[in-house]
């Protein structure tokens, strides 16, 4: 089962996500701050984080920097998903090594389980891959 960080301050929207996710199999799990999302991908050592980017205090860009500066979970992919929409924003998030950015409005929640799916079976893909060459 492939554990999912999902990082979103709005409750309900959270809940929901969690809900979606669960159902396709995922071990789920929820912060709603900066500081609890990195606390949470440092202990619990997510396969992906689905971050929003306008969180609460520091923003999303805010964690995807801090994230970077610490070697256990530096490696960690990320999908930011938000209705924040501006090109600045999301050039910074690719620059910082999130794989994609998504925006809310733009799919439905099972199309962002979709999504999610893909990279989470890329990045299985890989990790076989990378074993048979050892």
């Amino acid at each position: 089962m492939k554990k999912i960080l999902i990082v979103e301050d709005e409750k309900i929207l959270a809940e929901m996500y969690r809900d979606v996710f669960t159902r396709e199999g995922f071990d789920v799990h929820s912060a709603f701050t900066e500081k609890e999302a990195l606390e949470l991908a440092a202990t619990g050592k997510p396969d992906l984080i689905l971050l929003d980017i306008l969180l609460p205090e520091a923003n999303g860009i805010s964690f995807l920097k801090e994230k970077n500066k610490r070697p256990a979970i530096a490696s960690i992919p990320v999908i930011a998903f938000s209705n924040f929409d501006d090109i600045e924003t999301k050039r910074e998030a690719f620059q910082l090594g999130v794989q994609d950015y998504l925006i809310k409005t733009n799919y439905t929640p099972q199309q962002i389980v979709s999504r999610v799916n893909e990279y989470v079976q890329k990045i299985e893909t890989e990790e076989s891959r990378s074993k048979s060459e050892t």
